[in-house]
This record gives structure tokens, sequence and C-alpha cells, in this order.
């Protein structure tokens, strides 16, 4: 199946959502309470935040045969040349496709930063492996409070080398 990753528009909207709420299910159950989730994705995942994010952020989604299975939304390039990668989420069913390289790598690909950061729920198994098979490291751990439950983060950092790509051995 061709993969194809392309910048976020307005008739996208719907797809991310529903991607943003199986992900989100699928990830944090157990981890965060289905009422703390629903209230953030309320908020976050709302069609006038997307909007917002998408034309104001670097935004991408993922698509496969015409479907949406996957988005990453960036920062802006901050001083001193980073970006935050403030979301990235896949359908669960297309995970371990290589389709959050793609994504990671389109980001950096567009943005040119120097080093890209990104927040991770110490718990979120299948980020934080994500995350280090693409060579992020650890640079902080602290608690924080996500409308009043009590989560362990992570903050971990990836130093971009021109040219270099982001893929694991075994993607393909």
């Amino acid at each position: 199946m061709k993969l194809v990753i392309r910048k976020m528009s307005y008739p996208d909207i719907q797809e991310v959502q529903v991607i943003a709420q199986t992900s989100w299910h699928s990830t944090y159950d157990g981890i965060i309470p289905r009422d703390v989730q629903d209230r953030f994705l309320a908020q976050a995942y709302n069609p006038e935040m997307l909007e917002k994010r998408y034309s104001g952020s670097p935004f991408y989604v993922a698509e496969q045969e015409g479907v949406i299975v996957g988005f990453a939304n960036y920062s802006n390039i901050q001083s001193g040349q980073w970006v935050e990668l403030t979301a990235i989420y896949l359908h669960p069913e297309y995970q371990k496709q290589g389709i959050g390289t793609a994504l990671l790598q389109k980001g950096i690909e567009d943005l040119k930063p120097a080093y890209v950061c990104i927040n991770v729920e110490k718990d979120n198994t299948i980020g934080m492996n994500f995350y280090k098979a693409k060579g992020f490291k650890v640079i902080e751990e602290f608690e924080e409070d996500f409308d009043g439950h009590q989560l362990q983060t992570v903050r971990m950092k990836l130093e971009v080398k021109e040219g270099e790509t982001y893929e694991e051995s075994s993607v393909q």
C-alpha cells in the first residue's frame, strides 16, 4: 500500500479526531483514567482547535489508500533551531509499519531542526520504545498534573544529523 505523508487540511479534521481518540484510548487506558482522556481529547482535538493547530504550526497526516491512519504535529522552529514534536499518533492497526517513522522523518526534512524534543508519559511503553529506537535520549523526568491526574513525564531529545534517516533496522 502506498503511504503519503502530507500537510493536514480542513477536510482531514474528522479523521484526525478519530485517530486521536482511538490511539489515546488504546495507549493510555490503564495509565490515564478514561474521563481525563475524554476531557483532554474534547479540548485538544475539537474542530476549532485542530483548525488553529494545522493553520498555525506544521501538522502532517499519513494517508494510505485515501484513509488517514496517523498524524504528527510540530511546533514552529524555536530559537536555537529546535522543534517540539507536540503529537504523533497512529491508529493502532497501523502501528509498527514505519508510518510513525515517516511522519518523524517528514517533519525533520521540512523543518530542518538541530534537534527535536518530545514529552512522553513514562508508562507509555509503545511511545518510549519508538523514541528510543529513533535515537531520542532522556534529558529530564518530572511529575506533572494532567487534569487532576499525576503523570510521570519523560522529556526526550533527538539531535538531528544532516542527511541521516531515523528508521529502525527492522523497518522496511
